[in-house]
């Protein structure tokens, strides 16, 4: 049911992180490891449950991937759990939310409509409880804080990027949400699920990279001077080198903010593991 509050179109945006560490029940022995940025996630949490949406967008880089194309999820519904790692205490966390369909149908047209190449993703069944998206870590994580335990919570979009694509294709994309956000008359939040660089410990999976520190230190610059066009020309091989999974959801909600301009505030940036994690908050410029 659409929100009684004010007019739709987008409400609210943030950058947020989804490593596990974030989330209390996943943390295992050393809860206190990402405590700056578990903080940041729930005022990220209690500034969107203020926007009041009806609908979240959430673009997340670990879902059902399709080279060269934008994947929209149109099945029913959306669920997913993940267990603490094996080494660590149990812990375990589940959502199960309902898809905004007619909005993911609309932001495909829009996309469509622009030239943007979109593949509509079903799973299960063509409808009724099997047809469920399972949600990736890159979409649960930021839920989790983000809407996905409000009573009700509100319907969800997922959205995840490919990263082949020109980045002036992901900028038209945002755009797309935005617009349709704002067609529909719904009161949209967007989340754009970013973490970092990824090579910043020698014992990291990605090994150690000097890049990474310095693609943070970009985007962390960039958050903080609201001028997300900084991010649009890197090299390539510095990215690659800094091996972060952020840049093309960053990318996407800069789009969206040239439909709805928006004020940016950075919440918080640490490191505490080998990749790094940044919280940033948006809301319309007329907003109180």
């Amino acid at each position: 049911m659409q929100n009684s509050a004010s007019a739709g179109g987008l409400v609210f945006a943030c950058i947020a992180p989804h490593g596990g560490m974030v989330v209390p029940e996943l943390a295992g022995a050393d809860p206190d490891q990402a405590a700056t940025t578990r903080q940041a996630m729930e005022e990220l949490g209690r500034r969107m449950a203020a926007a009041q949406p009806d609908t979240l967008v959430v673009i997340t880089p670990h879902g059902v991937r399709v080279d060269r194309m934008i994947g929209v999820a149109v099945t029913e519904y959306a669920a997913g759990e993940l267990d603490a790692d094996e080494d660590q205490p149990s812990g375990h966390i589940e959502l199960s939310l309902t898809v905004d369909r007619d909005l993911a149908y609309a932001i495909a047209v829009q996309a469509h409509e622009a030239g943007i190449p979109v593949g509509l993703i079903g799973y299960g069944s063509s409808s009724g409880a099997a047809s469920c998206l399972p949600l990736d870590w890159g979409a649960l994580i930021p839920l989790w804080f983000i809407g996905g335990r409000a009573t009700p919570p509100p319907q969800v979009v997922v959205v995840t990027p490919s990263r082949q694509l020109p980045l002036a294709q992901l900028i038209d994309f945002g755009r797309s949400i935005a617009s349709a956000a704002t067609s529909s008359g719904k009161r949209v939040g967007l989340i754009a699920s970013s973490d970092l660089g990824h090579a910043h410990q020698r014992h990291g999976p990605y090994g150690y990279d000097p890049a990474s520190a310095r693609f943070d230190k970009l985007v962390a610059a960039a958050v903080r001077a609201e001028d997300l066009t900084r991010l649009l020309d890197l090299n390539p091989y510095f990215v690659e080198a800094a091996k972060p999974d952020g840049l093309w959801q960053i990318v996407m909600l800069h789009g969206a903010l040239t439909h709805t301009p928006m004020r940016g505030e950075l919440l918080s940036y640490e490191v505490p593991t080998y990749f790094g994690l940044l919280c940033a908050a948006y809301s319309p410029v007329d907003a109180p």
